[in-house]
């Protein structure tokens, strides 16, 4: 097993922690950037959405994006004892509970359906930005297809 010094320099980690922090970075940097976006209209959870998902489709699908750091980790560590697999799984449940809380808030009849649609449009885009080879397929049009979400989960009706 491969071991270095910890970031402060006083300890020894593995290489299974060493990747397991820096998946913590990425989540710490993910909640900055989605909070920070939702701080922009704090009563107003539509736009929030709306704003998420333009704030996803122009930042984070860069030409030199290669999709969620955490879904590409979740592909090769599939060992539950490694410790980066509690840091993806818990990251995944989080950004799963916050889609669905967004959706509480607008007041859709079925929240938990809603919020996991929109959590599956945001995770098929990172996948779809790389097979279309950016964001001038089907991308460009995930901002209108969250719209069409929320106004379908705000209408069981349609």
């Amino acid at each position: 097993m491969f071991y270095t010094l910890d970031a402060n320099g006083d300890g020894v980690v593995s290489k299974d922690e060493l990747v397991a922090e820096y998946l913590r970075a990425h989540v710490r940097e993910y909640w900055d950037w989605w909070d920070g976006i939702c701080a922009q209209h704090p009563e107003d959870p539509r736009q929030q959405v709306i704003d998420l998902f333009t704030a996803f489709r122009d930042e984070k699908c860069a030409d030199e994006d290669r999709g969620c750091a955490l879904g590409n980790a979740a592909v090769e560590i599939c060992d539950d004892s490694h410790p980066g697999r509690s840091v993806i799984t818990e990251y995944k449940h989080e950004k799963r509970e916050r889609w669905r809380a967004l959706a509480r808030d607008m007041g859709a009849p079925d929240p938990d359906a809603l919020g996991d649609a929109l959590l599956m449009l945001q995770e098929g885009g990172h996948q779809t930005r790389l097979t279309f080879c950016g964001v001038e397929g089907p991308l460009s049009n995930i901002v209108d297809a969250a719209a069409m979400l929320v106004r379908c989960g705000m209408d069981p009706a349609r």
